[in-house]
């Protein structure tokens, strides 16, 4: 799963072969997205990894559209909005990327 976002963020993104450090970026990117959108979900002690990578197919669009937002906040950390020569932009929050991702077990 991780892989196939990469590749579909790189053709998004228009990233090529030669900006190595960007793809470096971008799947630390997609690599942190995911393990944050798996820690949200909660899965109990009893989930075996093969259990878990399934049900982390369910939230594909989550994890990449968080990767995408991570990604092209680099250099913009904190920000929520940017405003120059007369073009304003406002980013969404963060947690709002999490939409749909319900945890499975209580913190106990």
């Amino acid at each position: 799963m991780i892989e196939e976002i990469i590749a579909e963020l790189k053709a998004e993104l228009s990233i090529t072969e030669g900006e190595k450090f960007s793809l470096e970026l971008l799947t630390s990117k997609v690599k942190g997205a995911y393990r944050d959108i798996k820690t949200a979900r909660r899965y109990p002690a009893g989930y075996t990894e093969a259990m878990v990578e399934a049900d982390m197919e369910n939230y594909f669009s989550q994890v990449k559209d968080l990767a995408r937002y991570d990604y092209n906040q680099i250099g913009a950390e904190g920000q929520t909005s940017y405003s120059q020569d007369g073009v304003s932009v406002h980013y969404v929050e963060r947690d709002k990327l999490f939409y749909g991702v319900l945890p499975i077990a209580r913190r106990g």
